[in-house]
């Protein structure tokens, strides 16, 4: 059975909507090659306008500039769009995933640029923790140190439901302006409850890994290339988002 923690890659992602399973193309199906190939291009994408976003708007003491909330706003809201659109309709993902990969590096360069404004290095920082790590699990994972087992799956599943939780509730609760206190401190709780997210975000690749490979072993047709690497972006872009606010808590301290 397949099971991924990340809601791009689910039970069904590989199945044939009619038949309900996987069905091979001969010549035209999913490689890991192609995989990896499309999944940087998404990253390099996304790093394109997350540059362009950094270079162009202006952060003061006075707050964010007009083309700043542009970005900023546009570039969440886009993604967002784009990534419900890539979720729903899987053979969309070569036209979406490359769309949702430039807004979303809209987002990525603004808020990085505020998160640099108030504290100084810290998204290159952030960057070679996330790097760090994906190359550190893919390692492992390919190395067979870590088993993906029924269990394992079942586990990490329900720890990035209960985090889904928690974010939904800090934000229904914030629209009444009450806040979860201590997990979004940089209190020992706030640090401790930041560590344990950054573990979850990063167990979440390695059910990507298995997820994708799987996908590879059956024979899934070749869009589902674009959505595989549409998908392990999803989980980087929540990783790095999660080292941001980890790194930010230690350097408030």
């Amino acid at each position: 059975m397949l099971r991924s923690g990340n809601p791009a890659l689910k039970d069904t992602t590989f199945l044939d909507l009619r038949s309900g399973q996987v069905v091979a193309r001969d010549g035209d199906a999913m490689t890991l090659n192609g995989t990896v190939n499309k999944t940087g291009l998404l990253l390099f994408l996304a790093i394109l306008t997350a540059a362009f976003a950094w270079r162009s708007i202006d952060i003061g003491p006075d707050g964010l500039s007009s083309n700043a909330t542009i970005f900023l706003w546009g570039g969440l809201l886009g993604g967002l769009a784009f990534a419900m659109a890539t979720i729903f309709k899987p053979t969309w993902s070569p036209v979406t995933a490359p769309l949702y990969a430039l807004f979303e590096g809209l987002f990525l360069g603004t808020i990085s640029a505020i998160y640099d404004y108030r504290f100084h290095g810290i998204v290159l920082q952030a960057v070679m923790l996330t790097a760090g790590t994906l190359f550190a699990l893919l390692f492992a994972y390919r190395s067979g140190m870590i088993k993906v087992t029924e269990n394992f799956k079942l586990g990490v599943v329900a720890a990035t439901g209960g985090v889904a939780l928690i974010y939904l509730a800090t934000i229904v609760l914030g629209m009444f302006g009450i806040n979860i206190p201590y997990i979004h401190q940089s209190g020992l709780i706030g640090i401790g409850f930041s560590l344990a997210v950054v573990v979850i975000a990063s167990l979440n690749l390695v059910l990507d890994f298995d997820f994708i490979e799987t996908g590879v072993e059956q024979g899934a047709p070749k869009h589902m290339e674009w959505y595989a690497a549409f998908g392990l972006m999803v989980t980087l872009v929540w990783l790095y988002l999660e080292f941001l606010r980890l790194l930010s808590k230690l350097q408030s301290r």
